[in-house]
């Protein structure tokens, strides 16, 4: 496989939610993880951890924590993204900013590795904390599915049209 650039890996990836009925390889899993773990954070506190869930039966019960995280139940890999409780006065919100960092460091590595992914919002946060049995002071406000597509076209489908805005409605010069 052809080592794919950052830009390559930000303007070809596309949301995957549907994938073939195989594990992920060892080395791909790890690599993922790794890539979580080397993410920035403010001021390098780390404050995360990642839930690894690939038992079938834990995947489809972990797909009922919201109305979109339907794909959970066919991933080979659900990556649960545990934080300190923002809502807590103590901590700051930087860390939801820190975690998005990592969340997407792991799924532009997984992209690169021919791995699709999607994220998934946790709406049901008492079956969240059940399923994965994390500490009570502790948030999982995300999940991440991972697996290789079901459908191999899925990584180099085109762009739909219109799928961002503009450039120039996004840009503003030192002031709004």
């Amino acid at each position: 496989m052809r080592p794919m650039s950052v830009w390559d890996a930000v303007s070809s990836r596309r949301v995957v939610r549907r994938f073939a009925d195989r594990p992920l390889d060892r080395e791909h899993l790890e690599r993922i993880l790794r890539a979580g773990r080397r993410a920035n954070s403010s001021k390098n506190q780390q404050r995360w951890a990642f839930i690894v869930c690939r038992d079938r039966t834990h995947l489809r019960e972990l797909a009922a924590v919201g109305p979109y995280a339907g794909h959970l139940a066919g991933a080979a890999v659900g990556v649960a993204l545990v934080t300190p409780d923002p809502a807590r006065t103590d901590a700051p919100l930087s860390v939801m900013f820190d975690l998005g960092q990592a969340a997407d460091s792991m799924m532009l590595v997984a992209w690169e590795l021919g791995i699709g992914s999607v994220p998934a919002t946790v709406y049901e946060q008492d079956l969240a904390r059940s399923l994965l049995a994390y500490p009570a002071d502790h948030h999982c406000e995300f999940l991440l599915s991972f697996g290789y597509p079901a459908d191999s076209a899925d990584l180099t489908r085109p762009l739909r049209t219109g799928g961002r805005l503009p450039l120039d409605e996004l840009i503003h010069e030192e002031r709004w």
